[in-house]
């Protein structure tokens, strides 16, 4: 019966490349009914019954995806449940994953990635025989699976009743007879392959058990491909006390992991393995064996009671939260990547792993476009040498987005809407960055930072907060020396104002009130005069003028008789002599108010000289009690002056207050960061320690206390005295004061501490006036980190005097150790990079990274691309005006590694060596 794998499309599209698989190989199924196999809860019936089987293979399948088991090796001890070979409830099994569906409507091998059928027969090794796990493609097919049994097993009947049976062929007479059974299968075109484990290594019928010592110890069976611990066992636990056994797998490239040895589906996924795979297919998992440094995890970690526990942090990405950039597509505009073709726009994709991408193409191929393009796009950090960053401003911008193309980051897990660093927080360096990095001191803080987990945190909340008071100090300094003005120009009006209230004290005690009271009497009678003058003197003169100048007219002459109602009584009316003794009045009243307001004119003279009589007075007394009789002038002002006393007291007084507040919180701000930066010290120095352990004290980190004196420098110069600058140049820089102890110094008169001279320390002080104390006291020198490298005499060289390469190994092999999750991309770090430190330090941290943090790296390095095991190759070609995708894959896969022999300086002899120290 032959196989034909179904295809999907849906593990590839979800992550390029090799991605990790929980696996369980080693998992029994009711073909084992006369020993221990179970039958699902609720499921019945003859195990060899045909709907039975049925049944029983998608309840086996369901129970797989319940636990999130990815990978499955079916390893009964018998690959049938009856007689014939349609009982195989492995084939079965095989069957429904590859043709069948869930309950929802999903195919189980969009659910499962791969189903290995297998078994695990009794060798005639030892006292009761050894147990091993084979593993084959489905493409076997399943008669030619239960011939491979019978092969193995040389016609053993694995079961008598309940008793497993052991085969009459050798562990190496089984492997050789297996290696010619698939050799005539291939010479037929026939193509799959097999994988041989060696289950429950520490059981008596396991690979290690004592019976088995002399096997061991020579270590005969190098076609196993990896050792399955014991349930309660890790791996360190088995190589205590046996070297043999670690140089055994060292040479035969084995790799330990965990199963469940399953005899029911509720116990599947039990011990689970973590397992990077390319494709569904035997070849890619011995290849994950074969390079388990970067492709097996062991899926469980000892908790605080002993016992072993899930790891916390699975390395499958679609487990947590990390984040990665799966896609890049780049379309239209003008773009190097994008353009236009045949008048439509263009579109490149790049689709990427979550762990290690390497970029690979000739020169002008678009390489160093791609990474500085997405920096530019997410707005990541450009570098601060001014020469790099002015090469990746110009290829992001006038080559990658080039006419505004459209750019798209798939970034699964983030949120869409969000800022592109926030859903992809990728860390840069472009070509000769790290070389330039390595000459800054914070960027190395900051990678050290990073290296222990339970560190990280902390340190970063103390550097920030330490930010935070450096610059809350400086503006205290700032803000206290307004308030020193401040409050004295407050005492300054208090003076003045109290002063004018002083000034008014004497003057009362003067008789100034008198003269006011005077002063007030004067010029009222003046106002009334003035009035009196302008109101009557001139309207009673005209009204008198007026009377006299009416000219009555005459009485007489003919008159014609009228109604006796009008007639006038001429006799009686007297008009002339009213007019005349109205006259008379009026001259009368007059010469009345001529003589009133004669009398207020003279009144006011009076009181006129009075005030005058009455200032003499004052004036002298206020000469008796030292007052200049000038000041009776500013009396207006003196008495606004001394209204204003409360609010100018109120004033200072708050003022002061203030001050005394801000004052004690420069105090406690400066204590509490000299507590954090103690703290920081502390927490600094375990990392140290953790960096000198790690790398074996080939690298190793020491303090250098208020090393970065840039502040300090630029305060001391601002002070334009050049003796205190020769000073300050002249010294040690070993010996450099810090800000606390130059103002410790200053404050107990002990200058020549520090080196100063007499006159320097006269200047100084000079110089640094009280508001200048405090800004030096606001001053932080924060501490330096020296990296040294061990040379090869046992001797160790500071970063500094290393050479460029060694430079850039010591810090690319520090980054890669760090806890930091954000995505590393790297261009060409190779260009100077030390040869001896990327095989012994930088490609073996950057196969531990896998599970942790996406890399992406832009190389033509062989070493790094071949031996770095990458999950992810992208070949890039270009034209004269268009950069594309030629290729891209796992490099296991044929295609990229004719790209990466190609391409790559020293392509094939890199694979060559691959071949020969893997099996590649």
């Amino acid at each position: 019966m032959t196989f034909e794998r179904r295809p999907t499309e849906k593990w590839r599209n979800e992550v390029p490349g090799a991605r990790w698989f929980k696996a369980d190989l080693h998992i029994h199924t009711i073909d084992d009914h006369p020993g221990r196999a179970k039958m699902p809860d609720g499921l019945s019936g003859n195990p060899a019954d045909p709907q039975t089987l049925e049944d029983y293979a998608r309840r086996f399948l369901r129970a797989v995806v319940e636990r999130g088991v990815q990978v499955v090796g079916l390893t009964p001890h018998s690959p049938r449940a009856g007689a014939g070979s349609d009982t195989s409830a492995v084939w079965r099994i095989v069957e429904e994953w590859n043709e069948g569906a869930d309950d929802d409507g999903i195919p189980f091998r969009e659910k499962i990635y791969a189903v290995f059928p297998g078994f695990e027969p009794s060798l005639r090794e030892g006292k009761e025989g050894l147990h091993l796990l084979f593993l084959f493609d489905p493409e076997i097919g399943r008669d030619r699976y239960l011939r491979v049994f019978d092969l193995v097993m040389d016609g053993v009947s694995p079961w008598q009743g309940g008793t497993l049976q052991i085969s009459s062929k050798r562990a190496d007479a089984a492997f050789g007879a297996l290696t010619e059974f698939r050799g005539r299968e291939r010479s037929v075109g026939e193509d799959w392959n097999s994988l041989v484990l060696a289950p429950h290594i520490d059981a008596d019928k396991g690979l290690l058990g004592a019976q088995k010592a002399q096997v061991l110890q020579l270590f005969d069976h190098g076609a196993i491909a990896g050792l399955e611990l014991g349930d309660d066992k890790l791996p360190k636990e088995i190589l205590r006390n046996r070297p043999w056994l670690r140089d055994g797998m060292e040479t035969h490239r084995q790799a330990f992991f965990h199963a469940s040895d399953a005899y029911g589906p509720g116990d599947i996924g039990r011990r689970h393995t973590w397992i990077k795979l390319a494709s569904p297919r035997i070849e890619a998992l011995r290849q994950a064996f074969v390079a388990s440094d970067s492709r097996v995890r062991i899926g469980f970690e000892k908790g605080s009671d002993g016992a072993l526990r899930p790891i916390d942090h699975p390395p499958d990405v679609a487990s947590g939260n990390r984040p990665w950039l799966r896609e890049v597509t780049v379309r239209g505009g003008v773009s190097f990547f994008g353009g236009q073709e045949d008048g439509k726009p263009r579109r490149t994709r790049f689709r990427l792993n979550p762990d290690l991408t390497c970029i690979i193409g000739g020169s002008m191929t678009g390489k160093s476009t791609l990474l500085d393009g997405l920096r530019l796009h997410v707005g990541a950090p450009l570098p601060a040498n001014e020469a790099v960053r002015r090469q990746v401003e110009t290829r992001g911008r006038d080559v990658f987005a080039a006419g505004s193309p459209e750019v798209t980051l798939d970034c699964p897990g983030q949120d869409r809407t969000a800022p592109p660093l926030e859903r992809w927080p990728a860390r840069f360096f472009a070509q000769n960055e790290l070389q330039r990095l390595s000459q800054e001191g914070a960027a190395v803080e900051d990678i050290l930072a990073r290296l222990i987990p339970f560190e990280t945190e902390g340190i970063g909340k103390r550097g920030a907060e330490l930010e935070r008071l450096d610059k809350r100090l400086v503006d205290l300094a700032r803000q206290l020396a307004k308030l020193d003005e401040t409050v004295g120009e407050a005492e300054q009006d208090c003076q003045r104002t109290g002063d004018a209230k002083m000034a008014l004290a004497a003057f009362s005690e003067a008789g100034v009130d008198e003269l006011h009271q005077a002063s007030r009497e004067r010029r009222a009678w003046e106002s009334t005069a003035s009035t009196v003058q302008t109101a009557l003197r001139s309207p009673v003169r005209e009204i008198v003028r007026a009377a006299r100048e009416i000219d009555l007219p005459p009485v007489g002459g003919e008159r014609t008789e009228i109604p006796s109602e009008t007639s006038i009584d001429w006799r009686n009316l007297d008009l002339d002599g009213r007019q005349r003794r109205i006259v008379e009045r009026l001259e009368a009243v007059s010469q009345e108010a001529e003589n009133w307001t004669a009398d207020i004119l003279d009144v006011s003279l009076k009181m006129g000289k009075r005030e005058a009589a009455v200032r003499i007075e004052v004036e002298r007394a206020l000469a008796a009690r030292g007052y200049d009789a000038g000041t009776l002038k500013e009396i207006q002002q003196l008495t606004r002056q001394a209204s204003l006393l409360p609010s100018y007291a109120a004033h200072r007084d708050d003022t002061r207050r203030r001050l005394a507040a801000d004052e004690k919180t420069f105090g406690d701000s400066s204590e509490e960061r000299r507590t954090l930066v103690e703290e920081q010290r502390r927490a600094f120095a375990r990392v140290t320690q953790g960096v000198n352990r790690e790398f074996g004290g080939r690298i190793r980190v020491h303090r250098i206390d208020d090393a970065d004196t840039r502040t300090l420098d630029d305060f001391l110069r601002g002070l334009r005295q050049k003796g205190v600058t020769r000073w300050w140049n002249d010294l040690d820089p070993t010996k450099k004061p810090s800000p606390d102890r130059l103002v410790a110094c200053l404050d107990a008169g002990s200058l020549a501490e520090v080196g100063m001279s007499d006159a320097v320390q006269e200047r100084f002080r000079e110089s640094v006036t009280k508001s200048k104390r405090r800004e030096l006291a606001a001053l932080r020198c924060p501490d330096r980190y020296v990296l040294e490298l061990q040379m090869d005499d046992g001797s160790y060289r500071p970063l500094d005097d290393l050479s460029g390469g060694q430079r850039v190994s010591v810090l690319l092999s520090l980054l890669l150790e760090t806890e930091d999750a954000r995505p590393l991309v790297i261009d060409q770090p190779e260009d100077e990079l030390d040869n001896r430190f990327l095989s012994e330090t930088v490609l073996p941290a950057l196969k531990k990274l896998r599970g942790r943090r996406q890399v992406i790296v832009a190389t033509h390095k062989a070493e790094i691309v071949v031996n770095g095991d990458p999950d992810m190759v992208i070949l890039l070609d270009a034209t004269a005006h268009h950069g594309r995708v030629a290729c891209a894959g796992a490099i296991e896969e044929p295609a990229v590694r004719d790209a990466i022999v190609r391409t790559v300086d020293g392509g094939e002899e890199a694979f060559r060596l691959r071949r020969r120290k893997y099996g590649f």
